[in-house]
This record gives structure tokens, sequence and C-alpha cells, in this order.
């Protein structure tokens, strides 16, 4: 009989989760969340710049390429760009080239300057010379 009763005085004081250990627990998995979240965020921004800026550097380099196979004009301060490819990848860039002529009179050396755009938005500028050869 009394251990029968030591038995149910035991079983009696223990109590269940308290709703402030309940409370903790969630704002600590909260605080995990939100953290692991915003780290995903940053990566997936991240990922996207990276990608933008090499899809960018890629296409400045063939316009690049294009400005300087074109014939050598003297007086020319824009190249027409090269068709930019039909695909996903390069959807809403667009590419101006203009040139400059490195001394005033004009010694056969113009400076290229490559300017790729996504979404109305600069992106890269790349910088080279041509030479009348």
């Amino acid at each position: 009989m009394r251990l029968l009763r030591r038995l149910r005085i035991s079983t009696c004081r223990e109590s269940g989760v308290s709703l402030l250990e309940t409370a903790v627990a969630l704002a600590i998995l909260g605080i995990i969340a939100v953290t692991f979240l915003s780290g995903l965020v940053t990566t997936s921004k991240a990922a996207f710049i990276a990608d933008e800026r090499a899809t960018a550097w890629s296409l400045a380099q063939s316009q690049m390429e294009c400005a300087k196979s074109a014939t050598y004009e003297y007086g020319v301060t824009e190249y027409s760009p090269a068709p930019i490819p039909i695909s996903w990848d390069y959807t809403n860039y667009s590419a101006n080239i203009t040139a400059v002529p490195l001394h005033v009179g004009d010694d056969g050396i113009q400076k290229i300057t490559v300017t790729v755009n996504h979404s109305g938005e600069e992106i890269i500028i790349l910088e080279g010379y041509k030479v009348y050869r």
C-alpha cells in the first residue's frame, strides 16, 4: 500500500511540457529557419548576379572581336554590334560599340568600348584598341 502511494505521488508530480518551454523551442526553431532562408536567398541572388555577369562578359568579348574584325574606317565613332544569339540565356541583353580615335589626328588607332546592358541596366564595359593594318 505504501509503495502504491509513492508511485501515485511521483506520477502526479510529473507535469507535461509547459507553455513557456514550448514558446522557447518555437522561437529557437524560428530563428534557425530565418537564418537558413536568408542564407538561401543570399546564395540565389549571388548565383543570379554571377550568371548575369558571365553572360554579359561572354557577349562583350564576342562584340569586341566583331568590332576588331570589321574594316578600319577613319572617322567612325560607332560600329554595328554583331547579332545577339536568340536564346533564353541572352534575353533582354543589348550591346553598344563606340570607337574614339586615340589621337586627334587619327593615326590609325581607335579605342573601342563595348557596353553590355541587361534589362536597361549597364552590366559590363569592355575596352580595347583597334589598329589600322
